[in-house]
């Protein structure tokens, strides 16, 4: 498996995210939208945004891991948050640099006037390439 990342000389540079990924690999993997329940599926930190985004990217993890998958082999995340603001992305970054580091896949956040339930603050899904 092989991702190109591309950052365009004619677009901004995002310190978060790449603009495009280019992935070559035989097996797509794709993750449903992780939301911050501990493995009995109970919610995590109700109403606190940056317990439940560390969670979130937890169980991100283990979903990319049970498929085989790494998360440097994930091209695209969808970042869904309750009443999002800006002064959010640094807990949102802080969060999805403990699981990918230094690895910038392509993402969308869009901000949701609420989620599956009560409580929940931030989901996200993700699509991974590998061999």
């Amino acid at each position: 498996m092989a991702l190109e990342i591309i950052q365009p000389e004619d677009l901004d540079r995002p310190k978060t995210y790449s603009h495009v990924i280019v992935a070559t690999g035989t097996r797509l993997v794709f993750i449903a939208g992780q939301m911050s329940d501990d493995l009995a599926g109970n919610l995590v930190a109700p109403d606190d945004l940056p317990a439940q985004a560390r969670q979130v990217f937890t169980n991100l993890g283990r979903a990319l891991d049970a498929a085989g998958a790494r998360p440097d082999q994930v091209t695209k995340i969808g970042i869904y948050v309750v009443d999002h603001r800006r002064e959010y992305l640094p807990i949102i970054e802080e969060a999805r640099v403990t699981l990918f580091g230094d690895h910038k896949p392509t993402d969308t956040l869009i901000g949701v006037e609420k989620l599956a339930a009560p409580g929940y603050l931030i989901e996200v899904d993700a699509i991974a390439v590998v061999d």
